[in-house]
């Protein structure tokens, strides 16, 4: 079934593809990782907060975003953002935001809701009296998130933060609908200039099983080394 295959536009092709494609997947993966942790404890903070304004709109914020395909997210902030922002300044002429930093601040908006949840669920894994053993100490609640229960749940969801960030890898594909050179698009243009999709097609589905396959054993025995610990 190989014998009409063209073996030859990969190995011409392969080293653009990988350190400049999926290099450029890589760092906004592992940018939008940081910026969406971060992002998503304070939203896990805000849902579980006892200010119930506080903890409606993050209720808000959470669940709109999540019902929302990704790919609408990444499309309306690039487009839309420029015009709502040029409305917001009052600029005759749209605000120049990028593509670049419009997905990076799409993944992190988009992600920080999922990262929300796993790490909401973490924090309530911690047994309610090391918190309220804070509380009588003089902690506040900010303190008490930050120096007894934010460490320990931040532990014990590695496993699943990491699992989320796998997906995130595999979500990065998107941004082929505005033209960022990364893995996947990269190697769409290959495919159309040399005329050989199921080659590129392939290879890019191999290359992407092959990491994620990896990582998700990986996280496995993390998880397994973390429950061995406790």
């Amino acid at each position: 079934m190989f014998q009409n295959f063209d073996f030859d536009v990969i190995a011409r092709t392969w080293q653009v593809l990988i350190f400049q494609g999926l290099a450029f997947t890589l760092e906004v993966t592992v940018m939008a990782m940081a910026g969406g942790i971060v992002l998503g404890t304070l939203l896990a903070m805000m849902r579980l907060s006892s200010v119930k304004p506080m903890a409606w709109m993050a209720a808000v914020y959470v669940n709109g975003l999540r019902a929302i395909p990704l790919v609408l997210v990444i499309f309306w902030f690039y487009f839309l953002v420029p015009y709502i922002g040029a409305w917001i300044i009052g600029s005759p002429t749209p605000i120049k935001v990028g593509a670049f930093t419009s997905a990076l601040v799409t993944f992190i908006l988009f992600e920080a809701c999922y990262y929300c949840e796993i790490m909401r669920a973490g924090i309530q894994s911690i047994a309610s009296g090391q918190a309220n053993a804070g509380y009588a100490l003089g902690l506040t609640y900010w303190q008490v998130m930050r120096q007894v229960v934010l460490p320990q749940a931040f532990r014990n969801m590695t496993p699943v933060l990491l699992t989320q960030t796998i997906i995130l890898f595999q979500d990065v594909s998107l941004v082929y609908i505005i033209s960022l050179p990364d893995f996947v698009t990269m190697a769409s243009k290959v495919a159309q200039r040399d005329g050989r999709l199921v080659e590129m097609y392939l290879f890019v589905a191999v290359v992407y099983f092959a990491l994620c396959l990896f990582l998700s054993f990986w996280v496995k025995r993390l998880q397994t080394r973390i429950a061995i610990a406790r």
